[in-house]
């Protein structure tokens, strides 16, 4: 683009041909729910402001896809449900503003798990009663996983540039593993959440998803600083950067002290035979290998009921709040929401239903003691007595896991059979996370490990990964194979 070769409307139409043969014809990804009608104008306009010596910044005419859970004034924003349907926001999330305000072409919307797998106790990843069943571009039998799976396959696939998806516990980091990308989970706070179908106050966060390390940080940087629509954006304020760009150091990794979360290793032996060879690549860069480095209430996170039951709490009321700024919609409550499912369950319902809806709506408000002590229970037990005294103990500066089990068979009757993830402890602190390939199981199934860090880390998670990334280049694109062929 700086050298005339490329403009911002070359670039929209090169994805929207490939959108429509890869998402609606070809191998029929069902990545991307909606283009916007507004692309090629938006492209155009930018283009101007380029030839005319404006130029806001390294996202100038880039086109990025969104979450179908973020606000767009120019699309539907639906959570995949039928239920949200038809209308139109009337305001932009934050993020969607800060993007089109860094230049970048908002070029559609990006199936995700029907609100972001928090409806059914037994989903399937991927699925929605709007977009139907997405899927991952490497082997197209096998789950995209959730909830942010259109994000990420709409990026494996060159789909857009860059994604944007949405995490309350692995549902940028899981996608991101097994579809072959980048996701970086940024701390609660850092982004705005205003604008956003939530799930939890406490845990939601939105974070990039894209082919290189350096891409995300170049969109993670026009998704930083304090929102007056979202207090925990205050506690950003000191700690975010506006171009984490900088952090991007092939040699990051000499003398950084990080820890092998060995808890995490010896579920799945896929997993190891990637993540292991990992482990000598960090010590040949420089780094310092704490190995194990045990987090000491793991077990008790993983047992305790607290973890759900704050969601549950957290999602009935955030629901209702968010539905208060949709008036125009015919759904005004959580309860609307399952009775709506319940006159449509042949469209929203065929395969799984909705238990989570269900035990959400009979909790009480966020006053109830219950409610109190699962807040604290949580923060105590993946903060001060987990993570914290951990990175404290050891001197770490990041922890290092396998992301998640390459990606299952897509069953919609059974559902899910993720073998499980890192993700769950930084999820309960508010923690970052970054997600990068280190390589394939049966040469086909995209593997991702995991940098974790503390509140407001995301310097030294993205140094990391990106200097593990250039080591190793692991990624490498998808073939669309429509079935996986085992020895």
């Amino acid at each position: 683009m700086q050298s005339g070769d490329l403009t911002a409307s070359d670039l929209v139409e090169f994805y929207l041909d490939r959108i429509s043969s890869l998402n609606e014809d070809g191998p029929t990804l069902r990545a991307i729910l909606e283009v916007n009608p507004n692309a090629r104008d938006i492209a155009l306009r930018l283009d101007q402001e380029r030839r005319s010596g404006h130029v806001r910044g390294p996202l100038h005419g880039i086109a990025i896809v969104l979450k179908d859970n973020i606000d767009t004034t120019d699309m539907m924003t639906t959570a995949g449900s039928l239920a949200l349907a038809g209308p139109r926001p009337h305001q932009d999330a934050t993020v969607t503003q800060r993007l089109r305000d860094a230049g970048a072409v908002i070029l559609g919307k990006a199936n995700l798990s029907e609100w972001a797998n928090f409806r059914s106790t037994r989903p399937c990843s991927g699925w929605s009663g709007r977009g139907r069943q997405g899927v991952n571009p490497y082997v197209l039998d096998r789950s995209p996983c959730g909830s942010s799976s259109g994000s990420a396959a709409a990026a494996a696939a060159s789909l857009a540039t860059a994604t944007l998806g949405t995490e309350t516990n692995g549902s940028i980091v899981c996608p991101s593993s097994v579809n072959g990308v980048v996701g970086i989970k940024p701390t609660v706070g850092l982004t705005s959440r205003a604008g956003v179908v939530p799930i939890s106050h406490t845990q939601d966060t939105v974070g990039p998803i894209c082919r290189t390390v350096a891409d995300a940080a170049t969109v993670l940087g026009a998704l930083t600083g304090a929102d007056r629509r979202d207090d925990a954006t205050q506690n950003s304020i000191g700690h975010l950067s506006h171009d984490y760009r900088q952090f991007l150091d092939v040699g990051g990794l000499r003398g950084a002290r990080i820890g092998v979360a060995r808890q995490f290793f010896g579920i799945d032996e896929h997993i190891d035979r990637v993540a292991e060879p990992a482990i000598q690549v960090l010590k040949d860069l420089g780094a310092v290998i704490v190995d194990p480095a045990i987090i000491p209430t793991l077990a008790q996170i993983n047992s305790s009921p607290t973890g759900t039951d704050l969601l549950l709490y957290e999602f009935k009321a955030d629901v209702n709040a968010y539905l208060a700024t949709r008036p125009d919609l015919a759904v005004h409550s959580l309860a609307d929401l399952i009775a709506f499912n319940r006159a449509h369950a042949a469209e929203e319902m065929p395969y799984f239903l909705q238990q989570l809806f269900e035990q959400s709506q009979a909790k009480g408000p966020l006053t109830d003691a219950q409610y109190l002590n699962d807040l604290a229970t949580n923060r105590r037990l993946s903060r001060t007595e987990g993570l914290d005294k951990l990175f404290a103990d050891q001197s770490l500066d990041a922890l290092f896991a396998p992301t998640r089990n390459p990606a299952w068979t897509i069953d919609v009757i059974s559902g899910d059979r993720s073998m499980g993830g890192s993700s769950t402890p930084a999820a309960l602190a508010g923690y970052p996370l970054v997600t990068v390939p280190a390589g394939h199981a049966f040469a086909e199934l995209p593997v991702g490990v995991t940098f974790m860090g503390l509140a407001w880390s995301e310097p030294k998670l993205i140094k990391y990964a990106f200097a593990f990334e250039q080591a190793t280049r692991a990624r490498k694109k998808p073939r669309f194979l429509r079935t996986l062929r085992l020895p």
